[in-house]
């Protein structure tokens, strides 16, 4: 059966040797390697840096047996980016879940690594296994960044079929896996709630992704039991700082004028750098509670995910500053006599700085993507 799933599923342990020597003997992905860790040295050192490492990582593969030992390789990496770039990394509704039983985590989508990141973590630090993780076949140009991404668990999401037939097997082929994984392979799932980041702040869940996760049921089955048999997980992950949000802010303006965005080839790389280094303030992921049954369609799925993932969502200074900001511009007058609190004017400052690169209509981008999930949640309250 596991054949089946060859071109979409994670590497397993009897792939690693193959793998591990076709990195380390990839020159670009050695390059890259560099250019990350070795930033501000010199250009004319780079070639004998390229030999260390390649040397370094040729022996640091030899001791690897697993993937689990691939991972624990990586794991102070991890480390350090939270300690380094998080001012707080806090997290609730973990300890509500049953996780004897596998869940299918769905989430909001901000930063293309560390979504997935971050709930791995959090399920590291409480002895849980990490999850399988999708990945939309638009990351995986490169064979190298394919090597890589699916030795960590990854499986692809295959999006650029070219006809509608094709597209129609991937998307079988895809929930199929999903189902052999929870079920059959016991192991947890991380998907986004809808293709591509939220730019501009909103967490909309898109059905479709609920109608591939369901294509496998079988005719006799009700489309709510089947539900119940993936054990959906909504899950909330909030960001005090978007290290991505002046690139998105450009993106979402360049939308808007041409009604297209070409993306450089490198681009998604950089995101996931960027996003890796950048500093994110406060992090809090929250999960919800398992979708119980009772569900009709993927558009009720869709709509009650989203009600969660809001519910779950928590707001920082930074989206109140951003809506006071924003504010401002209209020309509307605070309600409140209050004085601002240092939180709130930290927050304003802080964005204040990311405003300074852009543009005016770039500007109010960057602001409605922190200003949104808060005049949501504001919403509720009334």
């Amino acid at each position: 059966m596991k054949a089946k799933f060859d071109a979409i599923r994670p590497f397993d342990d009897t792939d690693l040797p193959r793998v591990l020597t076709q990195l380390c003997n990839n020159d670009e992905f050695i390059r890259t390697l560099v250019a990350f860790k070795f930033s501000s040295w010199p250009k004319f050192i780079k070639p004998m840096l390229g030999y260390v490492t390649r040397r370094f990582i040729l022996a640091k593969s030899k001791k690897i047996t697993s993937l689990r030992g691939f991972q624990r390789l990586v794991e102070p990496y991890v480390q350090k980016m939270i300690d380094t770039t998080t001012s707080a990394l806090t997290v609730s509704g973990l300890d509500q879940l049953d996780l004897t039983q596998t869940c299918l985590f769905v989430s909001n989508h901000r930063d293309i690594a560390l979504d997935p990141a971050f709930v791995n973590w959090v399920l590291h630090i409480n002895k849980q296994d990490t999850v399988r993780i999708a990945v939309g076949d638009n990351l995986l140009k490169k064979e190298w960044v394919a090597d890589l991404i699916r030795l960590n668990k990854c499986f692809i999401v295959h999006r650029s079929a070219p006809d509608r037939r094709e597209k129609l097997a991937a998307a079988k082929l895809l929930s199929e896996y999903i189902y052999f994984t929870l079920n059959v392979d016991r192991q947890h799932i991380w998907i986004a709630q809808r293709e591509g980041r939220a730019k501009d702040g909103n967490d909309i869940t898109n059905p479709a992704i609920i109608s591939m996760l369901t294509i496998n049921k079988p005719k006799d089955v009700e489309f709510a039991d089947y539900l119940c048999q993936l054990r959906i997980v909504p899950v909330s992950i909030s960001y005090e700082f978007d290290p991505c949000d002046v690139s998105k802010a450009k993106e979402l303006h360049q939308l808007d004028v041409q009604g297209t965005y070409d993306k450089p080839d490198n681009e998604d790389m950089r995101s996931i750098v960027n996003g890796i280094t950048g500093q994110k303030g406060r992090v809090h992921v929250h999960f919800g509670k398992v979708l119980a049954s009772g569900f009709e369609n993927a558009k009720q799925v869709a709509e009650h995910l989203d009600s969660e993932i809001l519910a779950g969502y928590r707001c920082f200074s930074t989206g109140e500053a951003a809506l006071s900001l924003l504010n401002q511009r209209a020309g509307k007058k605070s309600t409140s006599t209050a004085p601002a609190s240092i939180a709130l004017v930290q927050a304003q400052q802080y964005l204040q700085t990311r405003l300074s690169a852009l543009n005016d209509s770039e500007q109010e981008k960057l602001l409605l993507m922190y200003a949104n999930p808060f005049k949501k949640k504001l919403a509720t309250l009334v």
